[in-house]
């Protein structure tokens, strides 16, 4: 198995998702503040960008709840950019509403604004598809014309979920499609063009970043969401009945942090019909995700040794009980035929050996977090001292409070603990966020990730994601004083003395 070890020595980054860069139209973008981020990370010695998926996100703004794994987020489109191509006016988009609260994404506004803004300008390039580079783009894009036509249809049945259509669109009767398309036709060209827009966007992004030395880490999500484009075409791939309703759904079982554990509700796989297959559907999410990024994040790495799985009419998943999953030949068939994984497996919650042994067959690093290394909530070891080396270390992930929200939910004891291991006795709660950094910073892992939010020392109020938490969440933004008031020099010069910038002491 051919593995691509893009953690192989000792490096830095920051975790920050496109929709906190600040920017003056409801979220972050594209454009001028995701360069202006990367120069920041460039000129300081970080090499690695992380973000969230870069997929249209679902309920609540959740980019782990998509309505498709290819296709790309339009809210994270530069709207200045078509402002300069003259198919937007700066009084057009100065009439809708972005939201009040600079450091919140208010999506029900932004949906709407975006929207409107994304239309006024597909209705002034009534040609686009006869352009070049859109039929490059849609050459390579197979995914492409189900993904228009699968949002087309949602937004003339009223936003249902597919699996309420009538009969023959649920089932994709040929005809019924044919029909359906005619009578789309134009709706279903505005989501290409969105797509088009973004796929142009996000490639002049990422090479920008990589002239810069900056390598991108995506995030690609285990699991996909039932009222998707991907359950819609491709029923049998999971675990759905005849009525194309789930059988079982996915989540986690009660542990320290959630005693009734977590529902999450997506679809569960049928992995004898993806053996079947050789992982061609998986095959091809990775490599298009690939051509997107430099690296990836493979979400809930457990489910790939063994997933839980609740039925799907329980009341709690409590109810669940675990299945085998499809283990090293996944890693083998995708290492085949893709010829190299850079992956960074997201191993966190409950591990077992099974878990582990899969981990290390692969080769490729997993993740340890500080948090965990205190929190008597967490039964697993995170020791610093033994974290192994082909590892990635963070303060805390995205699902995790930050630093300062964090040690004050912390119990007495575990407070003490942690301040003991740290010799922080006598530091102020709110300056601990550096002290945290410093011991992920000088830790053993190849490669530490450091989230925004706590290299800005901010309370609970900076946390990206609470699991289990139906809404607000996905919503944090810095402002652009935020930006450029960060401790960027104090950020180099930690990563300099820790071994992890170009150039080391």
């Amino acid at each position: 198995m051919t593995v691509v070890n893009e953690t192989s020595r000792r490096r830095a980054g920051i975790l920050l998702p496109v929709f906190s860069l600040p920017g003056s139209r409801g979220i972050g973008t594209l454009g001028a503040a995701a360069r202006q981020f990367i120069d920041l990370l460039a000129d300081h010695d970080q090499q690695i960008w992380q973000i969230l998926p870069l997929c249209p996100p679902g309920y609540g703004g959740s980019p782990y709840s998509s309505y498709s794994t290819h296709a790309g987020n339009t809210l994270f489109i530069d709207l200045d950019q078509l402002l300069k191509a003259g198919w937007l006016t700066p009084e057009e988009l100065e009439s809708l509403d972005w939201g009040a609260d600079p450091r919140k994404v208010d999506y029900a506004a932004l949906e709407a604004s975006s929207q409107a803004a994304l239309r006024k300008a597909f209705a002034r390039c009534p040609n686009f598809q006869t352009d070049p580079d859109y039929l490059s783009f849609a050459k390579r894009s197979f995914w492409l014309e189900d993904y228009a036509m699968f949002r087309a249809i949602k937004q003339s049945q009223g936003g249902k979920s597919w699996i309420d259509w009538p009969e023959p669109l649920r089932n994709r009767n040929p005809e019924a499609l044919h029909q359906i398309g005619n009578e789309l036709a134009a709706e279903i060209a505005f989501y290409r063009f969105g797509q088009w827009i973004f796929d142009r966007q996000w490639d002049d992004l990422h090479a920008y970043a990589q002239k810069r030395g900056v390598k991108i880490l995506g995030d690609i999500p285990i699991y996909v969401s039932l009222d998707s484009v991907d359950t819609w075409v491709n029923p049998a791939l999971f675990q759905l009945g005849k009525d194309k309703r789930p059988l079982f759904i996915a989540g986690v079982p009660p542990d320290g942090f959630s005693a009734a554990g977590q529902v999450w509700g997506n679809p569960l796989y049928n992995w004898p019909k993806h053996r079947d297959t050789s992982f061609e559907w998986w095959t091809r999410r990775v490599e298009v995700q690939l051509k997107r990024v430099d690296m990836l994040r493979i979400d809930h790495f457990r489910g790939l040794e063994s997933y839980f799985a609740i039925p799907s009419e329980a009341d709690s998943a409590a109810e669940g009980h675990w299945e085998q999953g499809p283990g090293i030949e996944f890693f083998r068939v995708l290492s085949e035929r893709l010829g190299g994984l850079p992956f960074v497996l997201e191993d966190l919650g409950y591990l077992t050996d099974e878990v582990r042994r899969l981990r290390e067959d692969t080769g490729l690093p997993g993740l340890q977090l500080i948090q965990f290394a205190f929190d008597s909530r967490e039964p697993a070891n995170y020791w610093p001292f033994e974290m192994p080396r082909n590892s990635v270390v963070y303060t805390g992930t995205h699902d995790n409070d930050t630093l300062r929200g964090w040690f004050a939910s912390l119990s007495e004891k575990d407070q003490e603990l942690a301040r003991t291991y740290t010799a922080s006795q006598s530091v102020p709660e709110a300056d601990l966020p550096e002290v945290f950094v410093t011991l992920a910073l000088t830790s053993v892992a190849d490669t530490c990730i450091i989230p925004m939010a706590d290299y800005l020392g901010l309370d609970s109020s900076g946390r990206i994601n609470t699991p289990a938490k139906a809404d607000g969440n996905w919503s944090w933004r810095m402002t652009a004083a935020d930006l450029t008031a960060a401790p960027w020099e104090a950020i180099g010069e930690l990563t300099r003395i820790s071994g992890r910038g170009a150039v080391t002491p």
